[in-house]
């Protein structure tokens, strides 16, 4: 695991505490689109896409909207241009 991945899910894990956490780089599979390149250049690794899956009953009675919400402010650094891309799967147990 990567040093963004690494930090993704250290920061997931700290503030949702989470029952089942999976942090998947997919970059790999977007090695050759014109940008990643740049990307590795720009900020020293390949680490671009991923997919989170976090299961946590911090959840617990938010809408899809409000979990993705506190998903993205937990790594407001990672998102301000170090990962280009996250898809995301947040769900209460």
């Amino acid at each position: 695991m990567g040093l963004i991945a690494t930090a993704i899910k250290e920061k997931l894990t700290k503030n949702f505490n989470p029952d089942h956490l999976e942090v998947i780089d997919n970059s790999h599979q977007h090695a050759s689109h014109a940008g990643a390149q740049a990307h590795a250049a720009k900020h020293g690794s390949g680490e671009s896409h991923f997919h989170v899956i976090i299961v946590s009953e911090k959840f617990e009675g938010l809408n899809l909207l409000a979990r993705h919400r506190a998903v993205m402010d937990v790594l407001a650094e990672e998102m301000d241009g170090k990962v280009h891309a996250l898809s995301l799967d947040a769900k209460s147990p």
